[in-house]
């Protein structure tokens, strides 16, 4: 049967909405990191004096400098902490926004199960975060320090550029926060039914291979920094397992609730 013109308009026009939803939800978005980005950008140094203090404590009391190379060189570095900053305070804002865009294709259920999802990740990477705020970075920081000294009567002294530190900081507060977001990829894989907490749990060997292997390229050449990122994935990757043992043990009670239900229903009919 040939379609109608008007078939056709019907069946453009939910497609035309979710495009103008979408298109609002992005400038909605937008707006609020260059909100924050313009806000963060006028405190870019007390945040940057947050960020070196870990640096700080490292070096001797007194000591310790950072330098710049390029005359333009700490005002991108100011740049690129407003902007690091400025997505991290507009994050909420722009889950929320994803979450409305996103919510009413699903069902009850699905948004019941959806939504811890979305509050735990900024919540595994601010802990991820933290770790290498108050843990790792001065732990490595003073194993770096300790190639100071001389070498054929010439002094090695670290002078650690603006732009070479933020990326440093940058990488570590990255690498730990996005590894801290393992449980929720494997949840999400886990309850879209790609894998099993039989197949991960079989896979444990492999997984701990891995972890030590992205642990190793994430983070900087310090083997302190590796360990201390490598135990918590291990732990993290454990209890995903359990969350997932809990959840299997919930889907079994509800499925057999369901059929007492339906045996008692199909009793009541037959008398």
């Amino acid at each position: 049967m040939a379609l109608k013109l008007s078939d056709i308009d019907e069946t453009q026009s939910p497609l035309l909405d979710h495009l103008v939803e979408l298109r609002t939800r992005l400038v909605r978005s937008v707006v609020a990191l260059a909100i924050a980005f313009g806000v963060c950008f006028y405190f870019a140094d007390p945040i940057l004096g947050f960020l070196v203090q870990p640096l700080k404590n490292a070096f001797p009391a007194g000591e310790g400098q950072l330098i710049f190379t390029k005359l333009y060189e700490v005002f991108f570095v100011e740049l690129k902490v407003a902007l690091f900053a400025g997505f991290l305070v507009s994050f909420p804002v722009i889950a929320n926004q994803l979450w409305a865009f996103v919510a009413p294709g699903l069902y009850a259920r699905e948004k019941k199960a959806f939504l811890p999802f979305l509050i735990a990740t900024p919540v595994l990477f601010t802990a991820g975060a933290a770790l290498a705020y108050f843990v790792v970075m001065p732990t490595a920081f003073k194993w770096f320090l300790g190639f100071e000294g001389e070498a054929g009567g010439l002094s090695i002294e670290a002078l650690p550029s603006a732009g070479d530190y933020l990326g440093l900081v940058m990488q570590f507060i990255l690498a730990f926060g996005i590894s801290f977001l393992l449980p929720v990829l494997l949840l999400l894989l886990n309850r879209g039914g790609i894998v099993t907490r039989a197949q991960l749990a079989g896979a444990r060997r492999y997984v701990i291979v891995g972890v030590v292997a992205l642990a190793a390229v994430v983070t900087p050449p310090d083997p302190g920094s590796q360990v201390i990122l490598a135990i918590p994935l291990l732990l993290l990757f454990e209890g995903s397992l359990v969350l997932m043992r809990f959840q299997e043990r919930r889907d079994d009670r509800d499925s057999d609730n369901s059929e007492r239900q339906g045996e008692g229903s199909t009793n009541a009919s037959t008398e």
